[in-house]
Formats: structure tokens, C-alpha cells, sequence
């Protein structure tokens, strides 16, 4: 939590697999994240709708972590579990595969009511902080403006809840300003804010968002898209026969060397 409470806070980028993890470690980043999005497309599934599992996240979130030695938050969805029983269990095995943080959102899986209602998500992030025990931040989340509920009060109101119920960090991606962002961040204090990217309205600075109270980034699925947008030109230079174009990337003694280090 030290990285949370001091001044300016910290960037903490989502890796999507061991190499990225490394990388991320080499550039000289604090901690790192999984990204529930990002690894349900790596694995040809979608994101939120309980079509990873549990074991298959811990496995992933715990690979990064004994590849880097880096603290990793895992980006744990839902929790994996409809009771407050089954976030405590995801809790636990969080904690016993060596990861730093976990999330818990109060999203439920179900299209047609994505949101869970506000006691049963206040029930579970308790469910969290009381499995944590102090061994592992807990963030708690609410995915309101991603869900088509652009409700301030609402999110504040559950923010605020989470937090009172010891959520360590708190979390609503993509308000939808920087006034928002600032009514969010005044409403919780003393309680560290998270940001993905930045409010929905315009991409800020890391300085912008620091100024504004925010005490860690997120990049969630963005650098795996990024990745995936470069992979795509080179497809399309393949199908136009530009072999050069397509095969112009990092070098095989690169990541020779950053697996390297990681080993080591």
C-alpha cells in the first residue's frame, strides 16, 4: 500500500502474458496488473461474463508475479463468485499465489442486469476486506458509466460504501469528466482512487491526473490493444505480400534477454 499513499501515487501498467510482464519490469515500472479483457481475448473468450475461470486467472496473475517479482493486482472481475463466501474464497487464493492486490466489481455477468444491487456489492467487497486480513489490497469497484448507468451519485454513493467497509483502494473506470473524476477522489478521501486511462471525455496526462488527487493508473486492456493494433498492420502488409513490413519487430536477442532476466 506504500506505493498507494505517497505523494503523486504510481503508473501501474496490465501485462497480458509473460513477456509483456517483463518488459513492463525492465522499464522500470513499480507493479503490475493483469487485465481481465486482455486475457479473456488472449484465450478467445469474453470479458465479464464468467467465461474464465478462477484457477485460470490465478495461474496467469501468478506467472506474472514469479516472472517479475513485481507486486501484481489481479483484475479478478466479479471476485468469481456470486456470495460474499465465494469473493472470500478468490480472496484467499489470491493471497496464497502471491499476489499483492485483487479487484472485486460490482458487476454481475448478466447482460440484461449488469449491475449488482447496492447492499449485495457492498456485502462483497466486506466479503473481501475481511478474507484480506491486511495480506492483500482490495480494491473495490463499480463499473456503473461502463455499464450504461451514468449515475454520479450512485457511483460516489457506492464508493464511498466500499471504502467504509475497508476496501483499500476504491475505483469506477471512465467517469464521465474531470469534475467527476475530482467528486469522486474529494467523496473518499483518504482512500486512494484508481483511474483507468483517464475520465471518458479526454485522455490526460499522468501530471493531469496526479494534480486532480489520483493515486494510481491503470492501463487495463490499452497496451494489449496497442500490441493487437500493431499485429493487425502487420497482417495487412502480409496479405499485400510486404514480407519486410511484417516481419519488422523486436529482436529474438531482446527477448532472449528479458526472459533472461526474469529467470534470473
Amino acid at each position: 500500500m506504500a506505493l498507494h499513499t505517497r505523494d503523486g501515487g504510481f503508473v501501474m501498467p496490465n501485462a497480458w502474458d509473460g513477456l509483456s510482464a517483463l518488459m513492463l519490469g525492465d522499464a522500470g515500472f513499480e507493479a503490475i496488473a493483469t487485465s481481465s479483457a486482455a486475457l479473456a481475448a488472449m484465450l478467445g473468450r469474453s470479458d465479464g461474463r464468467h467465461e474464465v475461470t478462477r484457477s485460470e486467472h490465478l495461474e496467469h496473475a501468478g506467472l506474472l508475479a514469479r516472472l517479475t517479482g513485481l507486486p501484481v493486482n489481479g483484475d479478478f472481475e466479479d471476485g468469481y463468485g456470486d456470495t460474499p463466501e465465494d469473493v472470500a474464497a478468490t480472496v484467499e487464493a489470491a493471497v496464497e499465489f502471491g499476489l499483492a492486490g485483487v479487484g472485486v466489481e460490482d458487476t454481475s455477468g448478466d447482460p440484461d442486469q449488469p449491475i449488482r444491487d447496492f447492499d449485495e456489492a457492498v456485502r462483497r467487497v466486506r466479503g473481501a476486506v475481511d478474507a484480506a486480513k491486511g495480506r492483500i489490497a482490495v480494491t473495490g469497484r463499480t463499473d456503473n458509466f461502463i455499464q450504461g448507468r451514468p449515475d454520479l451519485d450512485d457511483t460516489i454513493r457506492r464508493l464511498t460504501a466500499f471504502a467504509e467497509v475497508g476496501a483499500d483502494v476504491v475505483y469506477a473506470p471512465f467517469p464521465p469528466d474531470l469534475a467527476a473524476l475530482e467528486a469522486i477522489v474529494t467523496a473518499v478521501a483518504p482512500t486512494p482512487v484508481n483511474v483507468l486511462v483517464s475520465p471518458a471525455d479526454k485522455v490526460l496526462t499522468v501530471a493531469e491526473l496526479q494534480k486532480a488527487g489520483v493515486k494510481r493508473i491503470s492501463l487495463g486492456p490499452f497496451l494489449y490493444v496497442n500490441a493487437m493494433a500493431a499485429l493487425e498492420q502487420a497482417t495487412k502488409a502480409l496479405v499485400a505480400g510486404d514480407l519486410a513490413a511484417a516481419t519488422t519487430g523486436m529482436s529474438f536477442d531482446r527477448i532472449s534477454e528479458l526472459i533472461a532476466h526474469g529467470k534470473n
